[in-house]
């Protein structure tokens, strides 16, 4: 998918100024009367297939060398599974609970031995297969 900008997208061209715009955007719209959605709270749960599909993906990018093995680590999509998680695919779960699943999801991963190397790495602006 291509990203591309749209009229409502603010761009600073400066990275100098990147925080400085932020912040006047964000005064600007607290001066206008914005007001946060409420979070939803009504989202359906993804069962079984919706696991399995994601699970399948990981291992055929692994099998084409797409990935390493550490990379589909998929331990915190389990919570969604029926028999782990929900009870069942037709359950309404949370905003909140989503995103305190990805919370877990990125401390987990952030105590990977694994994955400090691969972040590590990063500033050599090439992947790390580990």
């Amino acid at each position: 998918m291509r990203w591309s900008a749209s009229p409502a997208d603010r761009i600073t061209l400066n990275r100098e100024r990147l925080l400085l715009d932020a912040r006047a955007h964000a005064a600007a719209l607290a001066n206008a009367g914005y007001i946060a959605p409420q979070p939803r709270t009504a989202i359906p749960a993804p069962g079984a297939s919706a696991l399995a599909a994601l699970q399948t993906g990981a291992f055929l990018m692994g099998e084409a060398g797409y990935a390493s093995e550490h990379e589909p680590e998929s331990r915190p999509l389990d919570r969604l599974h029926p028999r782990r998680g929900p009870r069942h695919s037709r359950l309404l779960v949370s905003e909140q609970y989503l995103l305190d699943l990805e919370r877990e999801a990125f401390l987990s991963l952030c105590g990977e031995r694994k994955t400090r190397s691969a972040s590590l790495h990063l500033k050599t602006g090439k992947p790390l297969r580990n």
